[in-house]
């Protein structure tokens, strides 16, 4: 059975609408491919180079065992006696370490019988397949599919002849022939695998000639992981919201985020998907290993668009502002009193610093507050965001943190109106670097772009149209615990003449909100906005009208669409 279904660890996949990979979920970043998937140049590669008699043998090479063992008896021992259906079996069943000789010849026995039980349940073409899906290249990539896309950005069917090469000979040793890593060693067993090929009539003699002097080219080179790629807020949030646990009371600090997970958990099927659909056995399938396809909304090129876009301006425009508006001033980037920076600042830097893994990790070790603090205030060497790029610095923990607050952030996300899909999805102006998302984790008071849920209340009731005319005039409301909230337009639009809600509207004249909000009440606008889709705690105060309300991205674009 086992034979029949062997197992490995398969990372799951997040396809955009365009059918584009945007990440992947793993614990090796493994994804299985076909034999159709394959270039002939890695096929002709492998065979040229492992097994020259891979089509005539049933598992176990005879002729190469002979071979071998003639050589260890003469002392002239030249490459090894494996199979590729060998070396299969033994990616597929790990022989595992601290062997005697006997274990050792027992496993190598265990082995050709397991060869050749692949041979009797498989082609030639899967056990090639196969081969090529279990082993190791180093760099975070395991099998050719995530080997290709890691060394250069393709997939295995578009590889060529040298890049075919180059990869077949890192198997003999990864991290020893990484072209990345020993340029010149990869070089050279490139060439070792080219010749192979020559030799057993894959290639002629001119193309081995023209190609083995082809310099290496690994400006494609991005080693992959749960960091990189595109739309990385994105599939955290994916991952976290497949991977929920049904919510439980006990286990919430907060009354209101545990209602509102309830409501996620009922309304929301993707909401603990992991637990909501076990396997056929009843086991719950796992992310990182069961090699899952997710599907999205997500249009890649809408995407690449956004991620430019939020980096454009924020880089651009936005953060050099920011940096020259606090240069040379104490206390920066916070803005405290004078008398009151240093002490508030402190404050906001320790409350970061106990939020931080590192804090965290040295907290569940043991490690005294007083070692803490003095580890945050001791210079190390460290990876810091730029927006030219990462830099290699030396600085405190401390400090680090005080640097990451100059840095503004941003969330974007684009909805389609006709569907509700979400196209775009940026929370964030660096994952590696700032996890935090700000599309959907982060709240902040909306302003003016509230005042359509007022609007709407208003249609909805049938009471008003975009045509009706109302006196733009201070209006007041009296406030239960006494006194009373007269709010001021930000302009002298048409002061107090008759204005209609299309008008007052466009030019967010809060007069007409205060008008509205008086009429129907507070309770009832944060009813429609309860309907719309908000879920994010709302106080029924009159200045709601104006949009005091805090509430994530996620929420606003999902209620106006």
């Amino acid at each position: 059975e086992e034979l029949e279904n062997p197992k490995s660890n398969l990372a799951s996949e997040v396809i955009s609408a365009d059918q584009e990979l945007l990440g992947k979920y793993y614990i090796e970043n493994r994804s299985n491919i076909h034999y159709s998937d394959l270039s002939p140049n890695l096929v002709a590669a492998i065979i040229a180079t492992e097994d020259a008699r891979f089509e005539n043998h049933s598992g176990v090479d005879v002729k190469a065992l002979f071979r071998v063992t003639y050589g260890v008896l003469t002392g002239n021992h030249k490459g090894g006696g494996s199979t590729i259906t060998q070396q299969l079996a033994k990616n597929l069943f790990p022989r595992g370490e601290n062997r005697n000789f006997f274990q050792t010849v027992f496993l190598k026995l265990k082995e050709w019988v397991t060869a050749v039980k692949l041979e009797r349940n498989y082609t030639k073409q899967e056990i090639i397949a196969m081969y090529f899906n279990t082993v190791d290249f180093g760099s975070n990539s395991f099998g050719i599919k995530s080997a290709a896309k890691t060394f250069f950005n393709k997939s295995p069917n578009d590889l060529n002849i040298e890049e075919s090469a180059m990869l077949v000979g890192m198997l003999k040793a990864p991290t020893w022939f990484s072209p990345v890593r020993n340029p010149e060693r990869a070089l050279k067993r490139r060439e070792v695998v080219l010749h192979q090929m020559e030799k057993y009539g894959y290639i002629t003699e001119h193309v081995y000639d023209s190609i083995r002097v082809i310099p290496l080219d690994m400006s494609s080179y991005r080693i992959q992981d749960h960091r990189s790629g595109e739309a990385t807020y994105f599939r955290e949030y994916l991952r976290m919201t497949m991977n929920a646990k049904k919510p439980v009371r006990k286990r919430y600090v907060d009354m209101v985020q545990f209602s509102e997970d309830s409501l996620r958990w009922i309304n929301n099927p993707l909401f603990g998907w992991i637990e909501k659909n076990p396997k056929p056995d009843g086991t719950n399938y796992n992310l990182y290993r069961d090699g899952l396809r997710i599907y999205t909304t997500i249009n890649s090129r809408m995407q690449q668009y956004a991620e430019e876009a939020v980096s454009e301006h924020m880089s651009g425009d936005i953060q050099p502002a920011f940096f020259r508006h606090w240069k040379g001033r104490e206390g920066a980037p916070f803005d405290f009193p004078r008398s009151q920076v240093k002490q508030e600042a402190e404050k906001l830097l320790a409350a970061s610093m106990r939020r931080s893994d590192r804090y965290r990790k040295m907290k569940a070790a043991g490690i005294s507050e007083d070692s803490i603090q003095l580890a945050f205030h001791t210079k190390v060497p460290m990876t810091i965001f730029s927006w030219k790029g990462d830099k290699d610095t030396i600085m405190t923990p401390w400090d680090s943190i005080r640097y990451n607050k100059f840095f503004l952030q941003a969330g974007l996300m684009s909805v389609e109106p006709q569907t509700g899909f979400v196209r775009a999805y940026v929370g964030g102006i660096n994952y590696s670097h700032f996890q935090f998302d700000h599309a959907t984790m982060s709240r902040r008071q909306v302003g003016s772009t509230f005042k359509p849920f007022v609007y709407t209340l208003a249609m909805q009731e049938g009471d008003f149209s975009p045509c009706t005319k109302i006196a733009n005039i201070q209006y007041s409301i009296e406030l239960p615990e006494g006194g009373k909230w007269e709010p001021r337009n930000a302009n002298d639009f048409k002061k107090g003449e008759m204005v209609t809600l299309k008008e007052a509207l466009a030019n967010s004249i809060n007069w007409i909100s205060a008008f509205l909000i008086k009429r129907y009440s507070p309770l009832a606008v944060i009813k429609i906005a309860r309907k719309m889709g908000v879920t994010s705690p709302i106080t029924a105060v009159p200045s709601i009208a104006l949009g005091t309300p805090d509430l994530s991205l996620y929420e606003m674009v999902g209620a106006m669409n």
